[in-house]
């Protein structure tokens, strides 16, 4: 997707600007709590475009400190990667020396350049940003991204400003356009039987050569030790030295009578490394990136003595964002000296310091040794099937109902969304339709509650699961009802049944 980053000297309202953009959005693979001076990633739709939108720290020529530095340092790599730039002014305090410098450190830029006057609340404020015409640039767009005034037609210039769409994009929006078609003919067929089959789940077989694992996560961390441990062979270059992987190497086993494809990749640095690097490993990263996209389910191994870091987060997080399912690997076991809870205090702090893998198993290996190993792959092929899995409608909205009962769905200003039915629209990943009132108003811990609720009822171990919530005003799902028959009928029906026989098993 087209990168749009937001560039400015502090406190123009660039977070704010982010946040109106991006909205209720999930932010994707940069956006860590503890590290908020670093870039942070959203995506954004506007116009039938998507693209990612970079929130950076303020620009200054003469930082403070090692971490301010840093700062600068991450929003020069926003600029470089950036295919179009909102330089944030304030129209409140006017043209400052700050703008023209970040003015001067923009010029240099190859991607389209507008400025977004922020803060421009009323129409005498939007008149005084007439000023930053003097930064050299004449689109300029007044806006207020806290009361949304004027962000419109910034967006409107931005979807303009950005390169055409890559074949990436125009195969996305077939996709979607298919799903979109899934939806409607399951809204139709809910519709038509609200009863539905009684079935709680339909497994969908998977043929034996589809699974392909992808073995990601940071450089020397024992990927390939991992892989060749698999395999019982040294079929990749294994070496102590980070980064002697350069490209995704992919690998045919049978495994548990099941053919899969193992690939694996290039360590994935810290995009700030990476593009400082060599070309190589630059292209090696992408690659990586790639083949996690391709892959039905990926292994992500991290290193026992380090624990989890905010690189393994992110890898992890790209991970969840493709939609791939995921297991986690703590190599290098032997080298931990542990109790009985050693294990389990591991597997606590992951889930306490990343709770959104909260569905993803966790394995203790040592690919040196192979102590283990096959649990990793083993865990995969349950995961691949997970994916696949599909669950009838009745008990999906079953479910739906019970959990709705159980804690309705809170009140977003003011306005309290009523769930009427949901379908199960996709697999690979399994992708759930919601249809409600007051859609857009459904408040983030209340769809990770219907996604636990609907992973408590039916599994979905080790794999993301999405849900997507539409607007519906009516045709609200109820269990059906039993036909109504003669009291005195109905006390015959229920004495012959307690007369009936039990089939024997063998029956």
């Amino acid at each position: 997707m087209p990168i749009v980053a937001l560039v400015g000297r502090p406190n123009v309202g660039k977070s704010t600007l982010f946040n109106r953009v991006v909205g209720g959005r999930t932010a994707i693979v940069e956006d860590r709590a503890r590290t908020t001076r670093d870039r942070l990633y959203g995506v954004a739709e506007w116009n039938d475009r998507r693209f990612v939108v970079v929130d950076t720290g303020g620009l200054e020529r003469h930082p403070a400190d090692t971490i301010e530095e840093k700062v600068q340092d991450q929003a020069r790599l926003a600029i470089s990667e950036a295919d179009v730039i909102l330089l944030v002014v304030d129209a409140a305090a006017g043209e400052t020396p700050g703008d023209a410098e970040a003015a001067d450190l923009l010029r240099a830029a190859r991607a389209p350049v507008l400025v977004a006057i922020n803060k421009a609340d009323n129409e005498r404020l939007e008149l005084d940003g007439a000023e930053f015409y003097r930064l050299g640039w004449a689109e300029t767009y007044p806006t207020s991204a806290i009361h949304g005034r004027g962000v419109a037609d910034l967006l409107d210039a931005v979807v303009w400003a950005l390169p055409p769409e890559s074949v990436a994009e125009q195969q996305r929006k077939e996709r979607e356009a298919r799903l979109e078609q899934d939806i409607e003919w399951e809204e139709l067929a809910v519709q038509g039987d609200a009863g539905g089959s009684t079935e709680t789940v339909v497994e969908i077989d998977i043929p034996a050569e589809s699974v392909r694992v992808a073995i990601v996560g940071r450089p020397n961390v024992g990927k390939s030790s991992l892989l060749n441990a698999l395999l019982g062979e040294e079929r990749v270059i294994v070496s102590d030295v980070p980064g002697t992987t350069r490209d995704a190497i992919d690998t045919t086993l049978e495994w548990a009578g099941r053919r899969l494809r193992l690939v694996d990749t290039a360590g994935i640095k810290r995009r700030g490394k990476v593009a400082a690097g060599p070309a190589a490993e630059r292209f090696s990263a992408l690659r990586a990136m790639k083949a996690i996209g391709r892959a039905d389910v990926a292994i992500l191994v991290l290193d026992a003595i380090d624990g989890l870091t905010a690189q393994d987060a992110h890898v992890a997080g790209h991970v969840v964002d493709e939609g791939v399912g995921l297991v986690i690997a703590i190599n290098k076991w032997d080298l931990v000296e542990k109790d009985d809870r050693t294990f389990d205090g591991y597997v606590d702090a992951i889930r306490a310091e990343v709770p959104f893998l909260s569905f993803a198993p966790i394995v203790a290996i040592s690919a040196l040794s192979g102590l283990r190993v096959s649990r990793a792959l083993d865990a995969a092929l349950v995961i691949a099937d997970e994916r696949r899995r599909r669950v009838a409608t009745a008990e999906l909205n079953r479910v739906l109902r019970e959990a709705t009962f159980r804690q309705p769905a809170p009140a977003v200003r003011g306005k309290r969304p009523k769930f009427y039915y949901a379908t199960q629209a996709a697999i690979e990943p399994p992708t759930f339709v919601l249809f409600a009132s007051e859609a857009g108003n459904v408040h983030f811990s209340h769809r990770r509650y219907l996604e636990n609720r609907i992973r408590a009822a039916f599994g979905f171990s080790g794999t993301p699961i999405r849900l997507i919530f539409r607007e519906r005003s009516r045709i609200e799902l109820e269990p059906r009802r039993r036909p109504r028959v003669a009291r005195g009928r109905q006390r015959q029906i229920q004495r012959g049944a307690r007369r009936a026989p039990t089939a024997s098993p063998d029956r």
